[in-house]
């Protein structure tokens, strides 16, 4: 075990120390890779399943504990993160909360840029992809070519060839047979799924219009330390740059975009406008991130979708979904429809964290894959183009916001003293890419 009372060490040193074992490591994935594909592209019967979680923050502990929720023959043995005291965090946090279900050994433990290319050369089944969303694009493409299964959390990436790598791994995960279960989370809520379902059977007719209230309060910020470099800073702040989070219309309110889609048969609006800025959050600790986006997105039908995102102290909020249509309206996590039909839910409930990873393992097991890649990349990306069209002030179609060629991914990963460009976006201004 690490020792405690010792000064951790820099990212920079624990990379090289994880750089030498992951070579080693990686010299002996292809003598291996055979067996691990035919291990992890199917899990019958009572077969114990290993998991291992890329990403050892809030979010990501969280899945690991969801993960052995969803199948009772399954244990967490592999973990990584870009730094090192975030993984021994999780040591201690998850060896405490599940007990024998938790079996990672120090060398089962990895850090740096490049922990996820060492998670791929274990024996795992599944990989738990929980990071910074930044980086989801190349950790999916790596799980898959490895022939793990994926919990993929949202959103899958940050711009537009982001997700157009993603839906190319999509395609390649579906060639293999391996599971990619999205971490949209609403579409596993026995409740919604029902209510989503009477829509979809009539219970208001024709759908018109969508109203998507994502309205939330602030969120944590880490602070700086002098011993950070500026590559460090922003990657322990990610949620407050672009580069990293997608921004908040992508990072949070991707939920409420997801619903709207699910509810649109998960077809892409042909267009949208909107606007957004810094009414609040307007210091530098900020990164380059909007406090607020308000879209109109619009579909081939004429049907309209309003999505309305704050992130603000001390202001009215509200999460919900107002579906309006010919015959009536509903409203999906009220779990009611109101107008010639009167509905509402009263069936079983169930934690749909939970319940996402007991799908994904009872489909392993069963040999009936899930791959939710498709509608996960979608919504990603009308988030993306939701905020293109705050940050340009410009309308942008469905086309245009697929093609971008704006890569937001820096010149290299460094922890030295790398400039990383972090424009705040003024609409008029920034250009559409």
């Amino acid at each position: 075990m690490t020792d405690q009372s010792a000064k951790p060490a820099s990212p920079n040193q624990v990379e090289r120390r994880t750089f030498l074992k992951g070579t080693a490591a990686l010299g002996t994935a292809a003598a291996v890779g055979s067996l691990t594909m035919a291990r992890s592209a199917h899990a019958a019967g009572n077969d114990e399943l290993k998991v291992a979680l890329i990403g050892c923050g809030g979010r990501g502990n969280g899945a690991a504990v969801n993960a052995t929720k969803g199948d009772e023959n399954l244990k967490i043995t592999v973990l990584a993160d870009i730094f090192p005291d975030k993984v021994e965090a999780s040591k201690r946090i998850l060896g405490r909360q599940l007990g024998d279900r938790f079996a990672v050994s120090d060398e089962n433990c990895f850090s740096g840029f490049d922990a996820y290319k060492e998670v791929m050369a274990t024996d795992v089944d599944v990989v738990l992809l929980c990071t910074t969303p930044h980086f989801r694009p190349a950790h999916l493409e790596a799980a898959i070519a490895a022939g793990k299964h994926v919990f993929c959390e949202k959103p899958v990436a940050i711009d537009a060839p982001g997700c157009r790598k993603v839906m190319e791994t999509v395609e390649k995960a579906k060639q293999k047979n391996l599971s990619i279960v999205s971490g949209l989370c609403w579409r596993y809520h026995p409740a919604v799924i029902a209510t989503v379902q009477k829509i979809k059977e009539g219970a208001i007719g024709d759908v018109i219009s969508m109203q998507e209230n994502y309205l939330a309060g602030t969120l944590w910020h880490r602070g700086n330390k002098e011993e950070w470099s500026e590559m460090e800073y922003q990657i322990r702040n990610w949620l407050y740059f672009t580069w990293l989070s997608g921004d908040h219309i992508a990072e949070q309110a991707i939920h409420s975009i997801d619903k709207a889609q699910w509810i649109m048969d998960d077809v892409p609006p042909v267009s949208c406008y909107g606007l957004g800025g810094r009414e609040v959050r307007t210091g530098e600790e900020y990164g380059n991130i909007f406090d607020h986006h308000a879209v109109m997105y619009e579909y081939a039908g004429g049907q309209k979708m309003f999505h309305y995102t704050r992130q603000m102290a001390g202001c009215f909020n509200e999460t919900e979904d107002f579906i309006m249509g010919t015959k009536g309206n509903a409203k999906i996590l009220a779990n009611v429809v109101e107008g010639q039909t009167t509905w509402k839910y009263d069936g079983p409930g169930g934690n749909m964290y939970d319940l996402e990873h007991k799908a994904l393992y009872e489909g392993m097991r069963s040999g009936n894959i899930i791959n939710n890649g498709d509608y996960m990349t979608k919504s990603t990306m009308c988030a993306i183009m939701g905020r293109m069209a705050t940050y340009t002030g410009k309308k942008v179609t469905w086309e245009e916001a697929w093609n971008s060629q704006e890569d937001l991914t820096p010149k290299s990963y460094e922890w030295g003293a790398v400039t990383i460009p972090t424009p705040i976006a003024v609409p008029g201004q920034t250009k559409l890419v």
